[in-house]
C-alpha cells in the first residue's frame, strides 16, 4: 500500500470532539497530520456552517429528518475540509512564485535536514528566469498533511426513528460514522480507539476505499490505536481476516495521555515499545498471512512490500530529546504530540477562557476523574467551567446535565431504553437512591462526578471560533494529558514545531520528569488507589490482581534501570535524576509488596 509521505515526524492525535475538529484547516497546508473525531455529527454540522461562511462556500443543512442524517454531515464536514485544504494549496501554487513567504512559512515548519529547505535555498537564490523554471518542482514537493478522523469504537450507540423503533445495525453511532468518512473524498486514514468492536470492524469490509486495488494500493487506511502488542496481534488479525491491512500502529501510554485514560496492568511503555522494537517483523509477517489468504478467497492479492506497516507512541513527550530517543531506539515511524497544542492557537481551537484557565492552573488541577460516563478514567481538569458548573448544579440540588445529543446513552439500570448516567434524569433517579439509604455515600459521590462530555468537549470549537454553541451550553470540559501541567505560555505553531525538533527549547517546568519516569509515577498513584479500594473488603482476585501489577511496574522500573546503563537517554544530569526517582519508585513497590500481601 503506497502511503502518503508526511514531510514531520509527528502528528496531532484527536483531542476530545472539538479541540481538533478544524486542526487540519489549520494544519495540513504545513505538512502536518492531524485527526478529526467524527463522533459529534452535531458539532461537524455547526462547524460545517463556520467555515463555509468564512470561505465563501456554499452551506445546505443536512436536517435531521433526513435519513441516514449523521453519515451525510459527516461526508460533508470531510468534504468541506478537504475543499479548504485544498484551496489553501491552491494558494501556494497561485502565488508561491511571486510571494515566496508563503512557502517560506512551509519550509521554516521543517527539520533542519529537510531536502525541501536546500531545493527552496536554491529557489530564493535563483534569478527571477531561473525561479519560473524551478517553481513547478518546489509546487511537487509540497506534501500537505494527511486529513484522518479518529471512531472511539465503544461510542457506539444503537437509534431509533421517530417512532421510537430501532433502526438497524448499520445507523449505530460508529458504524453511521465509519459510512460518513468512507463516503467522503478524503484520502486519510480511520483511527480506531478504546479497544476491538466486531460489528464496526466487520462492517469496513464493505467499503471499497479500505480494500487494495490491483495495484495493491487502497485509497483510505485503517490505523490502531493501542496499548500494548498483544492488543496490537489480535485486533490486526481480525482485521486482516477481513482483507484489511493495519497501516499503521499507534501505541499509546495507558495514563501519561489525555482523553480517557486506558490503564494496562501495571505493563510501562518502554518495554511495551521493546516488545514492538523486537517482534516488528513478525507481527507484520503473521498478519500479511491471514490477510493474503482472505484477499485470495475474495479473488485478489497484494505483495508484501505494498503493505506497509507503520508504529508510531503518543503520551507524555516534553521535549526534542525525548522525541528523538523514541523515535531513534525503539525505530518508531513518528510520534504523537497532543495536548501541548492545546496551547497553540494555530493549531487546535480553544476558547479564550479555557485557554487562560490552563495557564493558571497547577499540577494538582491535572487529574483522573469518574466525568465520563462510559466508566472509563477520565483527565480532567480542576477548574475548567465545566467542572464548575456541574458542582453549581450539584449546591443547587438539580444535579446531572440536559441529555441532547445522547451518544453516552448506555444505561439501562432504571430505564428500558438506555439513558447516559451524566443526565438530569439519571442523575436524578440516583440522588433519591442515596437519599433513601441504597447506595452510600461514596457511591453517589462517584456518580456526581459524571459529566456532559457531549456538550463540554464541543463547545470549546463553537466558541473559538466567535459563535455560540446550541442552547447556550458554554460550559467547558478539558481532558489534557498530565504533560499539559509542564507547558506554561501561549506558543505560535513555529514555536512548538521547533520546540520539537529541538530547534528552539521552550521553557518547561523544572520539575517536568523524563517521560519514562512520569509515567511510571502515574502508574504507582494509580496502584495506590487502587490499593485503597479494596482496603475495607478485599478479595484473593483483588490481592492477586494488585500483586501481578505491582510486580509488573518492578519490571517495567528494573528495564529503565538497565537502559540508562545501555543507552544515553538524554543528558547526564537528566540521567542522574531519572536514578534517584526510579530508585524512589522501587522502594514505594517495595512496601506495597508487604502491604499487599
Amino acid at each position: 500500500m503506497i502511503q502518503t509521505t508526511s514531510p514531520h515526524s509527528f502528528h496531532i492525535p484527536v483531542m476530545g470532539l472539538g479541540y481538533t475538529v478544524d486542526s487540519p484547516m489549520k494544519v495540513a497546508q504545513f505538512g502536518i497530520s492531524s485527526v478529526i473525531s467524527i463522533m459529534d455529527d452535531h458539532l461537524l454540522e455547526d462547524m460545517r456552517k463556520i467555515y463555509a461562511s468564512k470561505y465563501n462556500l456554499p452551506f445546505e443543512e443536512i436536517s435531521e429528518k433526513e435519513e441516514d442524517f449523521r453519515a451525510k454531515r459527516i461526508t460533508a464536514f470531510l468534504n468541506l475540509t478537504q475543499d479548504v485544504v485544498d484551496l489553501q494549496l491552491k494558494n501556494y501554487q497561485e502565488n508561491g512564485l511571486k510571494n515566496p513567504d508563503l512557502i517560506r512559512a512551509y519550509a521554516d515548519l521543517l527539520p533542519n535536514n529537510h531536502p525541501f529547505k536546500a531545493s527552496f535555498d536554491r529557489f530564493l537564490e535563483a534569478s527571477p528566469e531561473e525561479k519560473i523554471n524551478l517553481f513547478p518542482h518546489i509546487q511537487s514537493l509540497i506534501q500537505p498533511g494527511s486529513i484522518d478522523v479518529n471512531i472511539m469504537t465503544k461510542v457506539d450507540k444503537l437509534n431509533y426513528d421517530k417512532s421510537g423503533n430501532a433502526l438497524g445495525r448499520e445507523y449505530s453511532d460508529a458504524l453511521a460514522s465509519l459510512r460518513g468518512f468512507a463516503n467522503s473524498k478524503i484520502k486519510g486514514s480511520v483511527i480506531f480507539s478504546a479497544g476491538l468492536n466486531p460489528a464496526l470492524y466487520s462492517y469496513a469490509e464493505n467499503f471499497d476505499c479500505f480494500l487494495p486495488d490491483a495495484n495493491g494500493i487502497s485509497e483510505k487506511k485503517i490505523i490502531l490505536k493501542v496499548s500494548d502488542y498483544r492488543s496490537a496481534l489480535i485486533q490486526g488479525k481480525f482485521l486482516a481476516k477481513k482483507g484489511l491491512w493495519v497501516s499503521e500502529f499507534r501505541i499509546e501510554s495507558g495514563l501519561n495521555c489525555g482523553g480517557h485514560a486506558f490503564a494496562t496492568d501495571g505493563f510501562l511503555i518502554g518495554p511495551i515499545l521493546e516488545d514492538f522494537k523486537n517482534n516488528r517483523n513478525s507481527l507484520k509477517e503473521s498478519l500479511f498471512e491471514v490477510y493474503q489468504k482472505a484477499l485470495s478467497e475474495k479473488g485478489t492479492s497484494v505483495n508484501s512490500e505494498h503493505s506497509s506497516l507503520k508504529i508510531t507512541y503518543q503520551g507524555g513527550i516534553g521535549n526534542s530529546k525525548e522525541d528523538s530517543f523514541l523515535r531513534n531506539y525503539y525505530e518508531l515511524d513518528g510520534t504523537g504530540w497532543g495536548s501541548p497544542f492545546l496551547l497553540v492557537p494555530e493549531a487546535t481551537s480553544v476558547d479564550e477562557d479555557t485557554l487562560q484557565r490552563i495557564l493558571k492552573s497547577k499540577k494538582s488541577d491535572y487529574y483522573l476523574s469518574h466525568a465520563s460516563p462510559l466508566g472509563v478514567p477520565f483527565n480532567n481538569l480542576r477548574n475548567s467551567s465545566g467542572e464548575e458548573q456541574r458542582i453549581r448544579r450539584l449546591e443547587n440540588n438539580r444535579p446531572g446535565s440536559p441529555c441532547y445529543k445522547k451518544f453516552l446513552s448506555f444505561s439501562t439500570e432504571f430505564t428500558e431504553k438506555p439513558i447516559c448516567t451524566a443526565s438530569r434524569q439519571y442523575q436524578n433517579l440516583k440522588s433519591k437512591q442515596f437519599q433513601q439509604g441504597e447506595i452510600s455515600a461514596e457511591e453517589y459521590q462517584e456518580i456526581a462526578e459524571k459529566d456532559c462530555l457531549c456538550e463540554g468537549l464541543s463547545a470549546p470549537a463553537i466558541l473559538a471560533n466567535g459563535a455560540n454553541p446550541r442552547r447556550n451550553l458554554n460550559a467547558v470540559t478539558i481532558c489534557p494529558g498530565p504533560n499539559l501541567a509542564y507547558f506554561k505560555g501561549v506558543f505560535s505553531l513555529k514555536e512548538m514545531v521547533a520546540h520539537i525538533y529541538g530547534k528552539l527549547n521552550l521553557n518547561l517546568d523544572l520539575e517536568r520528569p523524563h517521560v519514562f519516569v512520569k509515567e511510571a509515577q502515574l502508574y504507582v498513584n494509580h496502584l495506590k488507589t487502587e490499593f485503597q479500594k479494596m482496603l475495607s473488603n478485599p478479595t484473593p482476585k483483588q490481592e492477586s490482581y494488585l500483586e501481578k501489577f505491582r510486580s509488573n511496574l518492578e519490571q517495567g522500573v528494573l528495564y529503565y534501570q538497565e537502559l540508562i546503563k545501555s543507552a544515553q537517554i538524554d543528558s547526564e544530569e537528566i540521567l542522574e535524576k531519572m536514578k534517584n526517582q526510579l530508585i524512589a519508585i522501587q522502594s514505594e513497590l517495595e512496601s506495597f509488596k508487604l502491604a499487599i500481601t
